[in-house]
């Protein structure tokens, strides 16, 4: 055959085939998805966000690709159109984790594991790395493995308390996160265009409720105005012999031509006389206090004193 040193060529060796395409590592994927943002790739660090269909985001990526309106937004993200449809998740750190490989570079010395999360289950202790199916409920954040989602439905079939930070749920908050099966990501989808549309009829609902609330409010503001309007005459007095009073004052008297205002007084209503101040004694006022009936000679200290001479001048003495 021509070859030297008595070789023996194979037959891959001498005929040409069509080689296969290269495949990818379904383990090394899935890991991947479980350790990096969806829309950047980088490394996912804390606050870590997740959309209705389980993906695993950067909070700070999000804000970007929704606040750069220039450039076109990833199909990985095309249905986040506001912060509310990402829900910032409530992870449980992995005590024994020291994720080596982020903070510094990989010198090949030493045995990495590349199935270690940085977090875990806070339930079940199970490893966020993809092996195992987590999710995560709507209503808190807060990550929970699969197990320990299916014990608690056992308990409780409808609803349920999150057993991390003890708030009640209904399980069709809970969200698969990163889903691998078509069917699965179907239900995803379907799920999330329910919640939406429910969401979209409760705010209806309730700027419907405020609405008749402002017209029933303007309604009562408007009966009020109107009842504001009808005045009522007060009642007259008659004192002075005949002069109407309104308010306390008294119809000014006309003599001649001249109009002579006068006003009621106060001590003539307090004495019950209709003299006035003459009649009208502090000493004999119920309303008055001892220290200021003491200020008048009228009281009965000041007529007890002693009373100065002309010739023994004290002034001690009034």
């Amino acid at each position: 055959m021509g070859c030297d040193g008595g070789t023996i060529p194979k037959r891959d060796e001498l005929v040409k085939t069509k080689k296969k395409p290269e495949q990818k590592d379904k383990n090394a994927e899935r890991a991947f998805r479980w350790k990096h943002c969806a829309i950047t790739q980088q490394r996912l660090q804390p606050p870590v966000v997740s959309c209705e269909l389980g993906r695993l985001y950067n909070k700070e990526s999000v804000l970007e690709t929704l606040l750069n309106k220039k450039e076109p937004t990833p199909d990985v993200a095309a249905h986040i159109r506001t912060l509310r449809d990402v829900k910032e998740l409530q992870l449980t750190a992995n005590p024994t984790s020291t994720d080596a490989s982020s903070t510094s570079a990989e010198v090949g010395d030493a045995y990495i594991d590349v199935q270690k999360s940085k977090w875990i289950c806070p339930i079940s202790g199970q490893e966020m790395n993809g092996t195992f199916k987590f999710s995560f409920i709507w209503s808190c954040g807060c990550v929970l493995s699969d197990k320990a989602l299916k014990e608690m439905r056992k308990a409780n079939p409808e609803s349920s308390e999150c057993l991390r930070c003890q708030k009640s749920f209904n399980f069709e908050d809970v969200i698969l996160m990163n889903p691998t099966d078509e069917e699965e990501k179907e239900r995803q989808v379907a799920k999330m265009n329910t919640r939406r549309l429910l969401a979209k009829k409760s705010k209806k609902s309730s700027k419907k409720r405020e609405a008749e609330v402002e017209s029933a409010s303007s309604s009562v503001g408007t009966a009020e105005d109107e009842g504001e309007k009808v005045k009522v005459e007060p009642s007259k007095k008659v004192v002075n012999g005949g002069a109407s009073s309104s308010n306390g004052l008294v119809k000014p008297k006309t003599k001649g031509d001249i109009a002579v205002p006068v006003k009621k007084s106060k001590l003539s209503s307090e004495a019950g006389t209709s003299n006035g101040v003459k009649d009208y004694s502090v000493a004999k006022d119920p309303n008055a206090s001892e220290t200021y009936k003491s200020l008048f000679t009228t009281h009965s200290t000041a007529q007890s004193q002693q009373k100065a001479h002309w010739v023994t001048y004290n002034p001690f003495y009034n």
